[in-house]
């Protein structure tokens, strides 16, 4: 039976604890990127080479992508407040040790990471599903428009804030941050405490819970599955493609274990994550066109501030500040787009916001050593306000192709499907560009014979892998375009839960 939620029009500060909600999972999110500018600085600190620091970043998403599934049984099984708390606790606890981590003790930082990325896979999912419950059918276009407000933008800001604290110094909290790596943590350490105050007092248990017990066999399949398709995926930014050890033999090993969890899954009479939601069509479809949108973003991301800095030349903070317009366009049309999907569906909005992409996808194919940053800034501004138009309304659109009791299931599906797809789509990306740039890179004999030449050859060779990488994102961008006609015409609504089921 279920247990009893606190939804009473009386008890729920909607406002308050929506505001919560999005602060708490802001300050979580962004950590997912937030490092991005902080790796040079990182390997000096810790004495560590480029492939021992990326694994900050591998660790954090390997574990935010192992959670994800997880966060379906914990929103199930565990009350809506106490799991936010869990997740505001966790993540407070894995800042506070990245804070005070000593430089001799870089497991002890990876530790940490993986305490954030645990927060930020549940509270992803859990963000969706509340603002569902929160708000009904006719506004819930709007409540995730404020929930890809965060979801879009927290990863997007995360490499200029962490460049603007690394540039200088600031007086914050009483407290001279700045200048260091460990200010990136101790700056969000105190909001994330004061939200998890205030979470005390405002949050509500919205959500209905069930006494369910944890099958540990989807459990251990599910780990070992995706951490390591995830896993092998970050490896090929070191290591390549064709890599036995590290990258084909873990994704091979990956995929296998998670034909088999789906097959188990299928077979459950409660499954620890519903995978039957993809028979879904319209759920199958736009979950796919969300994961292109997650890769249109997140790749270019990733590859676009590498430009900035090894061809133009800008530090870490100047290229992050070139993108900051954009990142904010998806702030400011997020719940715009969700407004709209209330009133006219997803289907034209993903339809001009997927030829907004590739509009602004296909000039990067032709950027030079002297491309004017205002230029680069615009075009990546009109790439964010197609990603800010496209992003939640097919998310919502995704959650309204499912009965009203597969919420949490689908948001778990929907996230891990788009959690898999940005790995894969930027490790693909990334491999592509460093590909490119090795085969055309001139031999080391030039560099000693005639050094301005290899530089000059060098460079190129660098903008021809930049090339290659923003060609393969408009492609992504074309399928996507395509895949949108195939979608359902005007606003889904959710379907109440069969009766048969209820019954039973």
């Amino acid at each position: 039976m279920a247990d009893k939620t606190d939804n009473s029009e009386k008890s729920i500060n909607r406002p308050m604890m929506m505001a919560l909600l999005m602060i708490g999972s802001f300050l979580i999110i962004i950590m997912q990127t937030s490092l991005g500018t902080a790796l040079p600085t990182l390997m000096t600190a810790f004495n560590v080479d480029t492939a021992t620091v990326q694994w900050l970043t591998t660790i954090f998403l390997m574990v935010n992508g192992i959670m994800v599934p997880v966060s379906a049984f914990l929103i199930t099984r565990i009350p809506t407040k106490y799991l936010y708390l869990a997740a505001l606790t966790v993540y407070s606890i894995g800042t506070a040790v990245a804070w005070v981590t000593p430089t001799n003790a870089f497991w002890l930082l990876m530790v940490a990471r993986a305490l954030q990325a645990m927060a930020a896979g549940i509270v992803m999912p859990l963000m969706q599903v509340v603002a569902l419950t929160l708000f009904d059918a006719s506004s819930r276009g709007r409540a995730m428009g404020m929930v890809g407000l965060v979801i879009g933008m927290a990863p997007a800001i995360g490499p200029t804030l962490s460049g603007w604290i690394l540039d200088s110094k600031h007086h914050v909290w009483g407290m001279t941050l700045g200048g260091d790596w460990r200010s990136i943590f101790g700056l969000v350490l105190p909001l994330a405490l004061l939200a998890l105050v205030l979470s005390t007092v405002y949050f509500r248990n919205v959500l209905e819970t069930r006494k369910m017990s944890l099958d540990i066999r989807s459990l251990i399949e599910s780990t070992v599955g995706f951490g390591l398709l995830l896993f092998g995926s970050a490896m090929v930014s070191n290591y390549g493609w064709s890599n036995f050890t590290w990258v084909i033999a873990p994704m091979i090993v990956g995929v296998l274990v998670i034909a088999e969890f789906v097959r188990h899954q299928l077979h459950m009479e409660k499954p620890f994550l519903d995978v039957s939601v993809f028979a879904n069509k319209q759920f199958a479809l736009t979950s796919a066109l969300v994961s292109l949108t997650f890769i249109a973003m997140i790749g270019v991301e990733m590859v676009l501030p590498i430009y900035m800095q090894q061809v133009r030349g800008l530090s870490a903070f100047h290229s992050g500040l070139t993108l900051l317009p954009g990142a904010l366009m998806i702030g400011v049309l997020s719940p715009i787009a969700g407004y709209f999907y209330d009133l006219y569906g997803a289907k034209r909005l993903a339809g001009f916001g997927f030829f907004m992409i590739l509009l602004g996808t296909i000039p990067f194919q032709f950027l030079t050593t002297t491309t004017p940053t205002f230029y680069i800034t615009t075009l990546y501004m009109v790439r964010m306000v197609g990603i800010g138009i496209t992003m939640m309304p097919l998310t919502s659109s995704a959650m309204g192709a499912l009965h009203t009791d597969q919420t949490a299931q689908g948001t778990a599906a929907n996230n891990t499907a788009r959690q898999i797809a940005a790995s894969l789509g930027t490790a693909i990306l990334a491999s592509v560009m460093q590909t490119q740039i090795n085969n055309n890179l001139p031999s080391d004999s030039l560099k000693t014979r005639d050094p301005l030449a290899y530089a000059s050859k060098a460079l190129n060779a660098s903008l021809d892998g930049f090339h290659a990488s923003f060609l393969l994102a408009g492609c992504f961008a074309f399928v996507a375009f395509v895949l949108v006609f195939f979608m359902h015409n005007g606003k889904v609504n959710p379907t109440p839960e069969p009766k048969s089921k209820k019954e039973a």
